[in-house]
């Protein structure tokens, strides 16, 4: 059955509605992650480590995506929500087409700043190389690839922009379940290639970095055919004229998207560099194994935010203040449910996924077990911090949801990593994440206890 924005959302009914957005965003994660399993497993460390040296840069350039999607997806159903369907069309179709041209400029931007910010980090010779191998294959097209850099102008980044875009505007079209079997074929694609090019034809880093490239296309490409043409949805793409207010209107509720990934970026690179100078590579490949299961974990929290953000912009727009309450009602409690479920998985199964990733080295997959067991504590806060600054993102508040991201992602995190290992060596850097959710999750609840009023969401 069609779930419908304008609903009475009940538990059912609400997990019905975001569960595609939840498997959405898990498949997206799997991108990475596949390519650090095949990479580890069958290239080695040393390459392990050169793509999580130089992801925080490429995932920095994709934040693009997010702030578009989720600050665009607001308006558009806040638009939805008053009746205002033509200009609802309008905004979506604007967003997206400046999403591909930010993410082909991007794309030639980023070029310039592989080789740099892979000696920034720390790396040297070989892995200073396999940094830029990887990244340059992900910011140029396939056809590139395959054509010896004949169309190097053809980027592949615009279409990883697009898919952060669509995630978003699939559920404001009530069509999560066709944005979730769009990114499920994305993320197969990923793992049949990866199998493919690494195991098969030893294609090593570089066949990591084309199999990717190939389910970007796949991830960004068919929601432009399926919205260039009719379609049962809530939304398609029209002619559009550029709308300075509307975009900006967008930018600024997605800007807690953007500081999120953005501070992500940075934050990442400096636990990289921490690593590297205290456990060498090894240390840099033990938070990336941590860092993948991260992804994937919380992605939970991620997919959720997305799918319910915009039946909050919805309902926001329509006035509905008691469906407002319901909504976020259930929102922290299953949250919290997941949050304690997603730890509890962490503890029981650190020692597999540690040896998963990293098994043919005993010294790497102990140390990768004992981190991850430490930096499980995170997942019980985390859920919190992520669904509060998608909250007030959906309520037009960019404001207080960029405060949230900003502190959670870059203030607090600098602040912690840079003085626990001071006190507690390797373990800090461990423990930093949790530190830091929870210093945000009390200017969360601040913000949640003083903005009711306002929203009249309790």
């Amino acid at each position: 059955m069609r779930i419908q924005l304008s609903e009475h959302f009940t538990y059912k009914k609400l997990i019905q509605f975001v569960l595609p957005s939840i498997i959405m965003m898990i498949f997206t994660s799997i991108y990475g992650v596949i390519d650090g399993l095949f990479v580890s497993n069958f290239v080695g460390k040393t390459a392990f480590a050169a793509i999580n040296l130089i992801m925080p840069l490429l995932m920095g350039l994709s934040a693009l995506g997010f702030m578009i999607g989720t600050g665009g997806s607001a308006i558009v159903s806040k638009a939805l929500g008053e009746g205002k369907h033509e200009l609802a069309n309008q905004y979506f179709s604007m967003l997206v087409y400046v999403s591909v041209l930010g993410g082909i400029i991007l794309a030639v931007s980023g070029m310039f700043l592989l080789r740099p910010i892979a000696i920034l980090l720390g790396a040297t010779g070989e892995l200073v190389e396999l940094c830029v191998l990887y990244g340059r294959i992900l910011l140029v097209s396939l056809t590139a690839f395959l054509l010896q850099n004949v169309f190097q102008s053809f980027a592949t980044l615009p279409f990883f922009v697009l898919q952060y875009v669509f995630q978003s505007f699939f559920v404001t079209a009530e069509k999560p379940q066709l944005g979730l079997k769009v990114t499920v074929a994305a993320g197969l694609a990923n793992i049949v290639l990866d199998y493919l090019f690494i195991a098969v034809f030893h294609w090593g880093i570089t066949g990591a970095a084309v199999a990717t490239a190939i389910s970007e296309f796949i991830g960004g490409l068919f929601p432009i055919f399926y919205f260039s043409r009719r379609n049962e949805s809530l939304l398609r793409l029209v002619k559009a004229r550029l709308d300075i207010r509307a975009l900006g209107r967008a930018c600024a509720n997605g800007s807690s998207e953007l500081m999120t990934n953005l501070s992500l970026s940075v934050v990442n690179s400096l636990y990289n560099l921490q690593l590297i100078s205290i456990a060498g590579e090894n240390g840099v490949a033990a938070y990336g194994t941590i860092m993948y299961v991260n992804f994937i974990f919380i992605a939970i929290f991620l997919g959720y935010s997305i799918g319910s953000a915009p039946i909050i912009g919805y309902h926001y727009g329509a006035g509905n203040q008691g469906e407002l309450k319901n909504l976020l009602r259930m929102s922290l409690s299953m949250v919290g449910v997941c949050g304690v479920v997603l730890m509890l998985l962490a503890e029981v199964l650190a020692a597999p996924l540690a040896d998963i990733f990293v098994g043919y080295d005993s010294a790497l997959a102990s140390m990768t077990c004992h981190g991850f067991r430490l930096y499980a504590v995170s997942f019980l806060i985390n859920g919190f911090n992520i669904f509060g600054s998608a909250f007030f993102t959906a309520l037009s508040n960019g404001i207080v949801s960029a405060t949230i991201s900003f502190l959670r992602t870059l203030v607090f995190q600098v602040a912690v990593v840079l003085t626990l290992p001071l006190v507690l060596g390797i373990d800090g850097i461990w423990l930093a994440v949790a530190v830091a959710e929870a210093l945000t999750l009390a200017i969360t609840v601040w913000f949640l206890v003083n903005c009711k009023k306002q929203y009249h969401y309790a």
